[in-house]
């Protein structure tokens, strides 16, 4: 896949297309089965980056959220519009069967960018956008793969085109 257009994109078989904006007013277009999605920036400018995100100050791990504009500006790739890659239900990484949906785990990530405290620290540096009500979220529905193997697929096959894990991919 053309991590870099959006025909390609959809023709990969992702559908929504909606901003976080719009997913902030009314998330009831996600599906509710399991299945990979994507956060996109579509803006065409340099993106700038915030101190302090809109995420709950203190994780439940009792963990800031936020990482430094620098950490933000290595990570940071130029030449993509797919800043995260993440998956919900199915098999986690150790096997287990999760009863997660799109629309719970999607819902989840969006309230913690609302700065509730809420369990989706994966993805977190999306909310040190400035313009974070813009991206765009995108899903695809797995009804009948394992979205930890698609995730995990997708995720080195943007490594092998582009170095290293999708901006919001990275952990530290």
């Amino acid at each position: 896949m053309n991590f870099n257009d959006l025909d390609e994109i959809k023709k990969a078989g992702f559908t929504g297309f909606r901003t976080v904006e719009e997913l902030f007013a009314d998330h009831t277009c996600i599906d509710k089965v399991k299945g990979i999605y994507l956060v996109l920036y579509l803006d065409t400018s340099h993106p700038k980056f915030l101190q302090i995100g809109t995420g709950p100050a203190l994780y439940k791990k009792k963990t800031n959220p936020n990482v430094a504009i620098s950490v933000l500006k290595s990570n940071w790739i130029d030449k993509t519009i797919v800043i995260y890659i993440g998956k919900a239900g199915g098999k986690n990484s150790d096997g287990e069967e999760t009863k997660a949906t799109l629309r719970s785990r999607l819902l989840t990530y969006l309230n913690f960018g609302k700065g509730k405290d809420v369990r989706h620290y994966g993805g977190r540096f999306i909310w040190q956008l400035a313009n974070y009500k813009e991206l765009v979220f995108c899903w695809k529905k797995l009804p009948d793969e394992e979205p930890y193997d698609v995730e995990t697929t997708l995720i080195c096959d943007f490594r092998s085109v582009f170095g290293k894990r999708p901006f919001a991919n990275h952990t530290k």
